[in-house]
């Protein structure tokens, strides 16, 4: 339920409960707007799974060679779907006039940006976490080694999300936005591809 009195919420102080309701309502309605643009889900979704399913084309049906670069054919195809889907992160609120709306209300900045980031995560990388289970069985992958390269990409695919925000953010209504934001993006996303 909502959290809009302590009694409903009592370990929530009153300024805590209104970021909180602040947080679930901009995260609902992006949610909400990005089911409604379902292409623009499956865009992203497909894009992940042809660059995955191609490389073993390429590389040939050796099962040792797959099964060593099966994670970081994962990963970087990971990397490459976060960075289609980052110009519509706050392209669309940008070009109605519901961002600036939002910065000229008395609400916290960061909350908006962060509810925002949690709903490009919902939506493009958690997707991406669950097809990649299904990516470990094509590889021929060990349940363990599946497994983790999940974890990994349930941990770092929020960070790709974060770090795209700032990218996206900075490029916002430029005409070559989506380059430029690959640009600034691309060297930031480099140690979360090695950790990962």
């Amino acid at each position: 339920g909502s959290c809009r009195s302590r009694k409903r919420c009592p370990g929530l102080k009153r300024g805590d409960a209104k970021m909180f309701n602040l947080f679930m309502t901009i995260l609902k309605r992006d949610l909400t707007l990005s089911l409604r643009r379902k292409s623009d889900l499956a865009q992203v979704i497909f894009f992940f799974a042809v660059v995955v399913t191609l490389v073993p084309l390429g590389v040939g049906a050796e099962t040792n060679i797959l099964r060593s670069i099966a994670p970081g054919v994962v990963w970087v195809a990971a990397l490459l779907a976060a960075l289609l889907s980052l110009p519509r992160m706050f392209a669309t609120d940008h070009e109605d006039g519901t961002l600036e709306q939002m910065l000229v209300a008395a609400e916290p900045v960061p909350v908006i940006v962060v509810a925002k980031v949690a709903a490009h995560w919902i939506v493009t990388g958690v997707p991406m976490t669950i097809f990649a289970t299904i990516f470990g069985v094509m590889f021929d992958l060990e349940l363990d080694v599946t497994l983790v390269m999940v974890a990994s990409l349930l941990i770092g695919t929020p960070v790709l999300s974060l770090v795209g925000a700032v990218g996206a953010a900075l490029t916002l209504g430029l005409r070559a936005g989506g380059v430029l934001t690959s640009l600034l993006v691309l060297p930031l996303y480099i140690p979360v591809l090695i950790f990962g």
